[in-house]
């Protein structure tokens, strides 16, 4: 009963912003067509990134809450257990290795990771499956071969570089934190050993689903207009007052990545077009950095674990990303 009241006014709380959000996108910019309100070239522009955002990142929210609800109603506390290596470092690389091999949006994995942990999963491990599965899944590696001309160079950086990063973060997770940092226990019904008739589990698994969409999509929606407000009303360029050498360059490609919240899918050929204006370094730091954090992902991450996790978990991120993607320089 508690866990449907929690579902209920989370619903609505959604139901609120998306309403607010909907005014704010199409009722305005309807408006100014027919000439009753002027409505600033700028806002328009605001309003078609915040759309191509939503646009892109809801399908593979809803991939990843139908996932989320599959665990909850298929996969066992024990079995979880079963599955995870008891030593730490096999535990991170295994995490590590499923995450590779899991075509997962930045914003879809959340609600996955959130429902793993509440199943047992430890958060270092979690962690490493947070950070791989955006970034160096079979969808995003072939995008990235592809955005650079059929070129495996910067394909195979993103990966290796990727890959050893979020090993290194999760191993460093592993010994500064011993609880699971969810914000709040959601105190959801959990899966019975008792098998049930597959109609009543799947129906079980579409509600599940459908409270995690409500509950995720209003920080989706506020973190898309966040970014596509920054994209709006901050220049590319105003970032280039660092300088032009190649520590400053792989600083402003990174805050690009953190802002322009690209989906991981899509954003090789983003940074393919800046091919010409930055060296592979940046390049590779704007590939590998913006799957593993940004502004839409952060406000996410925000509502499920603690402030302080979240905040930690971005400085290490940012120093050893820039860290690893700085030594290919000397390649």
């Amino acid at each position: 009963m508690q866990y449907r009241q929690q579902a209920k006014s989370s619903h609505m709380s959604t139901i609120t912003i998306i309403g607010l959000f909907i005014g704010v996108a199409f009722i305005l910019p309807i408006l100014s067509t027919k000439e009753f309100i002027s409505i600033p070239d700028s806002f328009q522009q605001l309003n078609t990134i915040f759309l191509s955002i939503l646009i892109e990142a809801i399908p593979f929210v809803l991939i990843g809450v139908l996932i989320a609800g599959f665990i909850q109603i298929f996969i066992t506390e024990d079995q979880i257990r079963a599955w995870i290596p008891k030593n730490k470092l096999f535990a991170v690389f295994m995490s590590c290795v499923v995450g590779a091999l899991f075509p997962a949006c930045e914003c879809g994995i959340v609600p996955i990771v959130r429902r793993l942990i509440e199943k047992g999963v430890p958060l270092y491990a979690a962690v490493g499956f947070l950070l791989t599965g955006p970034l160096i899944n079979p969808i995003v590696i072939v995008s990235t071969y592809m955005a650079f001309g059929n070129d495996l160079k910067m394909a195979l950086l993103r990966m290796g570089v990727g890959f050893i990063a979020a090993l290194v973060i999760a191993l460093i997770i592993s010994y500064l934190f011993i609880s699971n940092q969810l914000k709040s226990e959601t105190h959801l019904p959990t899966s019975k050993e008792k098998r049930q008739p597959l109609r009543v589990s799947m129906n079980s698994m579409l509600k599940h689903s459908i409270d995690e969409f409500f509950d995720m999509s209003k920080y989706l929606i506020i973190g898309a207009f966040a970014a596509a407000t920054l994209q709006t009303y901050v220049s590319a360029q105003s970032l280039l007052f660092f300088g032009d050498s190649i520590y400053h360059s792989t600083i402003v490609m990174m805050a690009l990545a953190y802002f322009l919240s690209l989906c991981s899918e899509a954003d090789s050929f983003i940074g393919a077009s800046f091919k010409n204006i930055f060296p592979t370094t940046s390049i590779l730091a704007f590939l590998v950095y913006g799957p593993m954090i940004d502004l839409k992902n952060t406000i996410m991450l925000l509502s499920v674990f603690k402030t302080r996790f979240v905040f930690i978990l971005f400085l290490l991120i940012t120093f050893i990303v820039f860290l690893f993607v700085s030594l290919t320089s000397f390649i």
